[in-house]
């Protein structure tokens, strides 16, 4: 293929996984502005999260599916499509239901767009340019990742909190551009049915448990828990299954998995918080809580290749047993502040500290995801389930967690926040017992290099 054409895709790829990274980061920093402008309740406020969240983690697979089906540049660009048009819808929403409903689009187009990305990559350049070009996708949208919490911040407080939306717009007009001017259409991979029934039934069953969670209704969480187990069972029967169970005989699978859902809930519960905690009580500025992220995504794009490195040495079990540990401390840490205080010796320790153990367990959890698997025809499926998880770990922890940002007396969130930090460290300290189940086998230098982030960042 010529290198003009590579090029093209390569600028693609990266703005569509940017997009769709960026405003992972932005939306938090926008959620307590958001609130107010709608006049939202706190039910509210966790549904504008958990609607994309829960779309996304129920249909990545299946999109992944539908891009090897029916060609991965056309799902690409659906979903790029799609994501536009529900960030203008977000943008424009005059309540908070519409943006509700808007955020459940968007999760449908990042559901298309976010598994095509690198496997575009990977069908278009050779393997022995492969690696480079993924590495150029990968500092790029490490890039985009950093600047999102500024860029968030800094929209929020002089533009307005619609323009965390807006700004999707014109990133899309380009990526279509690229796809219907300079990408070639590829053909298709696989035939066969895709698994709509464990699609619909774990989106069911992850919608009742949410609902159920989020607005106190113990029969929606119930019902929901019992899909769940409905669709583990109609997994056995599929001919062609979303989540094939036998990939849960690999120990080291299965722990990566345990490890995951435990690790990025605490996660996802520290960072949902967080934004309330700066603004509501610290009365930091839009600007300055996006400005407050960066110590936790700059050490997490810097230094994640280095640990990466180290456990291609070491193996990948130590990393995984101290990396969550030390992120339950920077969790633990941020009970510490009261009201008031310098950023500098109240939250920063907290969040760096925070980074410091995400970037510890990212890669080899990744590593240990792409590799587990004896298989290697399963790799990508292996990496969107473990994506999944990400993402249904986030939708559940703000379900749980969620409901203490609702507090308006500051006392009240201080001790609220402090609790719901605390249970989020030692969620992520009993992350590490995932390790346990990874042997320590050092991967090898001429093995398979992980094509995809398994583990989003």
């Amino acid at each position: 293929m010529e290198q003009s054409t590579q090029r093209w895709v390569l600028a693609a790829t990266i703005l569509g996984s940017s997009m769709a990274f960026i405003d992972s980061t932005v939306v938090n920093v926008a959620l307590p502005v958001m609130k107010g402008a709608l006049h939202a309740n706190v039910a509210d406020v966790q549904w504008v999260v958990d609607a994309y969240l829960l779309v996304l983690s129920s249909l990545i697979l299946a999109g992944g599916s539908l891009g090897d089906r029916v060609g991965r540049v056309r799902v690409f660009g659906f979903g790029v499509a799609i994501f536009a048009a529900a960030s203008i819808w977000c943008g424009a929403a005059p309540n908070a239901q519409q943006l509700i409903i808007a955020r459940a689009l968007q999760g449908l187009g990042a559901a298309l767009l976010v598994p095509g990305s690198l496997a575009i990559i990977s069908a278009t350049f050779p393997r022995e340019e492969r690696g480079r070009a993924i590495g150029t996708w990968s500092a790029l949208t490490a890039l985009a990742i950093i600047a999102g919490p500024l860029l968030g911040g800094f929209l929020v407080q002089h533009v307005s909190w619609r323009a965390v939306f807006y700004i999707n717009a014109p990133i899309a007009a380009l990526v279509l551009w690229i796809v219907f001017v300079h990408m070639p259409r590829d053909k298709r991979q696989e035939t066969g049915a895709i698994d709509w029934t464990g699609t619909t039934l774990v989106t069911l069953g992850l919608g009742g448990v949410a609902y159920g969670l989020i607005e106190h209704v113990a029969w929606a969480a119930i019902a929901g828990a019992g899909v769940l187990i409905a669709f583990v069972f109609s997994q056995t029967r599929a001919v062609n299954p979303i989540v094939p169970l036998s990939l849960f005989r690999s120990r080291a699978f299965t722990g990566a998995n345990v490890l995951t859902l435990l690790l990025y809930g605490a996660l996802s519960a520290g960072t949902f918080l967080l934004p309330f905690n700066l603004m509501q009580v610290q009365g930091y500025s839009p600007s300055e809580t996006g400005a407050a992220f960066l110590p936790f995504v700059f050490t997490m794009s810097v230094l994640s290749r280095y640990s990466g490195a180290l456990a291609d040495r070491i193996g990948a079990r130590v990393p995984l047993i101290i990396g969550p540990i030390v992120a339950a401390g920077g969790l633990a840490l941020m009970a510490r502040p009261s009201i008031g205080g310098t950023y500098w010796t109240t939250f920063f320790p907290a969040i760096l500290m925070l980074g410091l153990g995400m970037s510890i367990t990212v890669a080899p959890l990744t590593t240990v995801v792409m590799t587990s698997i004896e298989d290697e025809r399963f790799a990508g499926t292996a990496s969107g389930i473990n994506n999944a998880v990400a993402r249904a770990a986030g939708m559940l922890a703000v379900a749980i967690f969620g409901g203490a940002a609702g507090v308006h007396d500051k006392e009240q969130f201080v001790h609220n926040f402090r609790m719901s930090v605390l249970a989020a460290a030692a969620v992520a300290a009993l992350s590490a017992a995932g390790a346990l189940f990874v042997t320590n086998q050092r991967r090898d230098a001429a093995g398979p290099a992980g094509e995809d982030a398994g583990v989003p960042t």
